[in-house]
């Protein structure tokens, strides 16, 4: 009977073929994200991705950051629909065109700022959903990862979870 367990020389093709590929894919990488990927994250990253643990932990992330975005989406659009039928009870309600256009302005003042706190609050939630997932693949050991809201090292993240994407998608021996 046949083992489950990939051979050694197995796993060493794999972890070759895998750091290859995160090589070039940093290669792409414009010069001030190039030095902050030095090989050492390189081949952490690619020991780590030996078993498919850390790609199923990444598409579960990702399917969670779609339905959060949709959410906030779907949030965002109420506001703007409340906002819409607002305008059309005022206008429907109030006959005289000047008071018409004053009650307008000051609908659209409120709805300006109303608009602006609904998305402070939604940027809020998407940071959180960030600093989640940060921790999530920091938990799990995966090189580069650790909760921070540094935007370079925000887009150092971005730029190796799309390496473990394009690489979940591709062959590997």
């Amino acid at each position: 009977m046949e083992s489950k367990e990939p051979t050694p020389e197995a796993l060493q093709r794999k972890l070759y073929f895998l750091l290859e590929q995160l090589q070039d894919m940093a290669r792409e990488l414009p010069p001030k994200y190039q030095m902050r990927v030095p090989i050492e994250l390189l081949s952490g990253l690619a020991n780590c991705l030996l078993n498919d643990t850390v790609f199923e932990i990444v598409k579960g992330l990702m399917e969670i950051q779609h339905v959060t975005e949709k959410h906030l989406f779907q949030q965002r659009l109420q506001i703007i629909n409340k906002h819409t039928m607002e305008i059309q009870n005022m206008i429907n309600n109030t006959p005289n065109p000047e008071q018409q256009e004053l009650q307008k302005n000051k609908l659209l003042m409120r709805h300006r700022e109303e608009l602006k706190q609904t998305d402070m609050k939604l940027v809020l939630q998407l940071d959180q959903k960030v600093s989640d997932q940060q921790d999530t693949l920091e938990k799990a050991g995966v090189p580069g990862f650790f909760v921070t809201n540094k935007p370079i090292e925000v887009k150092v993240q971005m730029y190796l979870l799309d390496f473990i994407l394009r690489l979940s998608k591709m062959d590997i021996p």
